[in-house]
Parts: structure tokens; sequence; C-alpha cells
């Protein structure tokens, strides 16, 4: 089986894959094509010595036989490389550490998201990295992050296992030529050794595990987790912080466009549904979590996706079913011992099951990975208060406040520890992954938001509904897709709204293929005084969350819920 479709992916892809280039075992370093006078391909200008062998830009084939026959993973029914993460199988938060050094110390802000490490730490990690490698083999990955080249990087990551270089190949941009990766040069680069855990009493980190972002030397170090989203969220990170200062506004979001070319951006958390609701079969997908908002318009930040499987279904999700093929890779999803078919309702390791596949994988996906200034924002929230209406309209103030909020419940799983959803307020919808204050954020995304006054933003809820988590039920996707379609299709210009009597948001009266009674969200309860009591207690969050933007515009403060108790 394994042979077979080894054959089939080099047939079909022979002509869009690279040469294979060099170090491959039986086969010597070809430097006349450019490839690298030196056998470590630069990895010595790190400080590298004594290596093994050094394998860099693998074609996708000859990195699944490399995890295959080293045992990092097995292969799926569907033709998937299946891998397990172990006691790590979702971000640690806790375990990410800032350097704090003199040129950027003073525009970082400084919290339990962006903990200062010392550069001595750092420097004292980076010895032990580097005693670490000496005699080991490593792959290396050379791409970019940007699909605008105004405003492109160039990425580079190091690997000790054979999967996470595969991730690496097909979450980030790839060079398109030989010679295009013969002039490749790294801005960020990402050292990812899970095999290397650290000392808490001797690093001055947390647990075995760290995740060490230098912003003065683009230079991320991960050790001791094998969860390969720690690669992708540093090299986020990284942008959020050196794309800004190109006065381009990085968003934790996915995008989309229609047949007109008609541009839409989702915002939310881990688990709100940004991947599910933008690989919608009747829009070219842009790209599903990551893109930056420029002078020219949108591009995405990656090459390819990471979504969340668990409970995955070909009916309501067949774009991300059928994209779930040979080349991708699954982490922490089980197989059925024999048939080797996954189980994506089996839960046993982790809710957070995901995949990783290249954006071509999509149909009708975007090759460019660029589009036109948005037509729409969707802020996407998975509320457990069960309280906040399906879909909103915001006006512009509500949407400054709300993209400072980031309200939602962060899903079970996504972060470790996390077994139940946990209201939770994330500044940008992320504001782990952004190095600077939220503010210098928001200023940005309401300067754009004045310049593009024909943008619409939608707060859109795709959690629970008749009730808060356990009692209620989860919004059923078909209705999120229907109510996403009429705000991007122009439907909801022509229907009438209701201010919600304590979140102020602009409520429609109705929509077409929509049960009139979900619109409202107290209607779908049983008990509509336990309903005012909730969303009160959840208006009262929201207000706590907000004072520490107490310095914002009037304006933007008091867009958000004020009145805490109603009259009967």
């Amino acid at each position: 089986m394994v042979n077979s479709l080894l054959r089939e992916y080099h047939t079909a892809s022979k002509s869009q894959q690279l040469p294979v280039g060099a170090n491959i075992p039986g086969e010597t370093i070809n430097t006349q094509d450019g490839w690298s006078d030196s056998p470590y391909f630069g990895l010595e200008q790190l400080g590298m010595k004594n290596l093994g062998q050094i394998y860099r830009n693998l074609s996708v084939s000859h990195l699944v036989e490399h995890c295959l026959s080293k045992g990092e993973a097995i292969l799926a029914d569907n033709g998937a490389l299946c891998v397990r993460t172990g006691k790590y199988t979702g971000r640690s938060p806790k375990d990410k550490f800032v350097v704090e050094e003199a040129s950027t110390k003073h525009e970082i802000d400084w919290n339990k998201h962006n903990v200062p490490i010392s550069e001595a730490k750092f420097e004292q990690l980076y010895q032990r990295v580097l005693s670490y490698v000496q005699g080991k083999d490593l792959y290396v990955f050379d791409g970019y992050v940007g699909a605008d080249p105004k405003y492109s990087y160039g990425v580079r990551v190091i690997n000790e296992y054979a999967y996470q270089n595969l991730f690496s190949h097909q979450l980030f941009l790839r060079p398109g030529s030989l010679e295009e990766l013969a002039s490749h040069k790294a801005d960020f680069t990402v050292i990812a050794l899970p095999g290397l855990q650290g000392f808490p009493e001797v690093d001055g980190i947390h647990s075995e595990a760290f995740i060490v972002l230098n912003l003065s030397r683009k230079l991320v170090l991960i050790g001791g987790s094998r969860y390969c989203g720690e690669i992708k969220k540093s090299i986020f990170a990284m942008m959020n912080y050196f794309a800004a200062k190109q006065n381009v506004l990085p968003m934790h979001c996915a995008a989309n466009m229609d047949k007109h070319g008609n541009t839409a951006l989702f915002f939310g958390l881990s688990g709100t549904g940004k991947t599910t609701v933008s690989a919608d079969p009747e829009r070219r997908l842009i790209g599903d979590d990551e893109h930056g908002w420029s002078e020219e318009g949108i591009f995405n930040f990656e090459g390819g996706c990471y979504a969340k499987t668990i409970r995955l279904c070909a009916k309501n999700e067949p774009q991300i079913w059928e994209a779930i093929r040979f080349g991708a890779l699954l982490e922490n999803v089980i197989l059925d011992p024999d048939s080797r078919i996954p189980n994506y309702d089996d839960s046993y390791l982790t809710e957070n099951t995901r995949v990783a596949y290249p954006l071509k994988n999509i149909p009708n996906s975007s090759i460019s990975g660029v589009g036109s200034h948005p037509k729409a924002l969707i802020f996407l929230t998975a509320d457990a208060f069960g309280v906040l209406p399906p879909i909103a309209k915001l006006t512009k103030e509500q949407a400054m406040y709300h993209f400072l909020s980031g309200y939602t419940s962060k899903l079970a799983g996504t972060e470790r520890g996390i077994t139940a959803p946990q209201v939770t307020f994330s500044a940008c919808f992320g504001q782990c992954f952004f190095p600077m204050s939220p503010t210098v954020y928001a200023d940005m995304l309401g300067e754009l938001l004045e310049t593009h006054r024909h943008t619409k933003v939608y707060l859109v809820n795709t959690g629970w509904s008749g009730g808060p988590y356990g009692v209620g039920e989860r919004m059923p996707i078909k209705y999120t897709r229907r109510m996403v379609a009429a705000a991007l299709n122009g439907e909801l210009e022509e229907v009438n709204y209701t201010a919600h009597p304590i979140f102020k948001i602009l409520v429609p009266d109705s929509i077409p293929g929509i049960p009139r009674e979900i619109l409202d969200p107290e209607k779908t309860w049983d008990d509509p005084e336990g309903y005012k009591e909730q969303a009160q207690e959840l208006a009262h969050r929201f207000v706590e969350n907000f004072k520490q933007f107490a310095h914002v515009r009037q304006e933007i403060s008091t867009a958000g819920p004020q009145q805490l108790t109603i009259n009967n």
C-alpha cells in the first residue's frame, strides 16, 4: 500500500516538485546547481557543527518515506501520515518566553502571554541546542511567510524529526524553483528539537518544554514539545511584530473571496470555526488562519491549513475531509489498528486532534494567496453562556470594542489543561500571539475601517444556543453557514435590525432559511429569567475585562454592554 501510494504521488506531482537536492542517502551534494557550497547549507553560521546528515527541502514523498522508515508515524487508510505528539497535544502558553533585550523591550506588552527571559538564559539554552545537535541528522525547510512579495519574509525551520519538517513544508510558502531556493535568505529561523528538554531550575523556564522568541536575532528555540503548532505560531508571532512595522495589520483570521473578488475575513480563536466556515465550496479560499491587511489589500501569511479534526465528517466539512490524503499530517487522531481508518470522533488522546495539509488540497483555493480589501469582517465566538445571538451587525465602534475584547470560550484541548470550554477574553482574537499592546493593532484596524467604509463587520456566535454549555446545544453548522452567506452576499443589508437590550449589537429580525426564534437567543431558552441572568453575567465580564483599556476613546469604551440590569 505504501509503495503504491508513493508511486502514485511521484507520478501525479513530478512536474510540480523541486529536485530532491542533496544529501539523500547514496547521493552526493550537487554544488553546481546552486544548492550550497556547504555540506551544512549554512547551518554553521548558526554555530552548528559536527552534524550528521542534513536533508534540505526534501519532497513530500521523500519526507513520508523518512517518517515511515524511522517509525515517527504510521500511514492512515486515506494516505495521510498519523503521528502522536505525546504529553503535549496542544500549545503550551505557560512555556512561551520572549527575550528581554534593549532594542525591543520597550515595545513588548509584557504580560502572562509575553513572559520575559534574560539574554543570558537564552544564550545558555542556545548553547545547549548547539551541543544537542552534534552528531544528529537534521531536516531543513527553507521557504517564506507572506504571499505578497512586498511583505514576504524568508523562513528557515530546522527539525530533528522528519514529520515536523513535513508540517513546515505543508504550512509555509515553498520556493517555486531551484534558483529561488538557491538564493533563499532566512529572515526568521526556528530550531525545533522536541528531544531536547529544559531544566526549569537551571534555565529559568517553567517545565521541560520551552518556546523562546528572540526578536532582535529573529530566532526561535523550541524544545521538549512534539506539537507542530508551536512552530506555526512562533512564526506568526514574529510576523505580528515585524509586519506591523511595515504598516501591515497582522490578523488571526481566515480569508476567502467570491467569484467577483469580494473578500471576507473570519476572525476567531482556535475552535471557533475559522477553518470550517472559510472552507466554502462557493468561494475561493485565500487562507485559513493568518493574514495581513496592507494598503494594497489582503494576503495570506501561509501556504497551508491546520484544521481541527475532532468529530470531522464528510457531510458537514466536505472540503477538509477530502483534503486529508497523501502528504497530509494527522496529529493524535486514533486509527483502527487493522484497517487504519481514522476515527475522528475519538478524543482519547486529546480534543485537539489536528491535520496539516497544503492549501492546494482545497478545491478552488486561491493560488496567489492575495485578495482585495475586505467587503466583510466576521468575528467568530463560541459563547459557552449561550446568550449571544448567532449573528449581529456591529458599528465601527462596536467592531473596535469586540476586537479588543476578543471574547470566546476556549475549547477543550486547544491548550494543555483545558478539558471543557472556559470563558476567555483574548484581544485581537489571539492576544497570546501578539508581542505588542493590543491597542497598537486595534488602532490599525480602526484606521483601515475608516479608510474602507464599505467594509461591514458582523459578530457570529458558533457556540451554544438554548442554554449554556451542558444544557444548550452547539449552533448547527448549516445555520452558521447560511447566516454568514447572507452577510457576505448582501442579504443582511435588506433586513431590519433590533438592538440587543444588553449587548447593544444589532440583531437581524429575519434571515431567509433561518428559524426566527434562533435569531433571538432568549427565545431559545426554556427559562427567560435564566437567560437574563446569564446575559447579565457575561455583560459584567465584558465590562470588567475592558477596564484594562480605560485609555481608549469614550465612543469605543461605551460601545459595549453597559446595562447590567433589565427592567421586567
